[in-house]
């Protein structure tokens, strides 16, 4: 069975961190790139951070930048969203996504609704709360 289970998420108070997960399994990421998305109560899912499917692209949205980093270990079929002084605001579920390259990692995570993701896990929920 093809899926993607994320792990990680769980209640922090404001500027604490956590470091998200995101496992493949029956089949190989190093043939795709990956984003982390999130969707807030309310709110539309959007694009968080994304990387290519040799590491060497990353994009970040500019409300995470400077604190969230994204890094993949393809041995372990794996991919990581470390989040650090994390906010109310970034409370949300949180989800990985891979996608065979062909378009830009950027038109990947600003654009994922527009040109579709091959495979989403289900989500890890995240609250940032005091």
């Amino acid at each position: 069975q093809l899926q993607l289970v994320e792990s990680g998420g769980g209640l922090v108070q404001p500027g604490g961190s956590l470091r998200l997960s995101c496992v493949a399994s029956g089949f190989t990421l190093d043939n795709y790139d990956i984003g982390w998305f999130r969707q807030a109560p309310g709110k539309e899912r959007e694009g968080v951070s994304c990387i290519s499917r040799g590491s060497a692209i990353t994009y970040f949205a500019d409300s995470v930048k400077g604190r969230f980093t994204i890094s993949r270990d393809n041995a372990k079929n794996t991919v990581y969203l470390q989040m650090n002084s994390l906010k109310p605001e970034d409370t949300a579920v949180y989800y990985c996504a891979a996608r065979r390259p062909g378009i830009t990692i950027q038109r990947m995570c600003v654009m994922w609704n527009y040109y579709g993701m091959d495979y989403w896990g289900k989500g890890t929920p995240v609250t940032v709360s005091s």
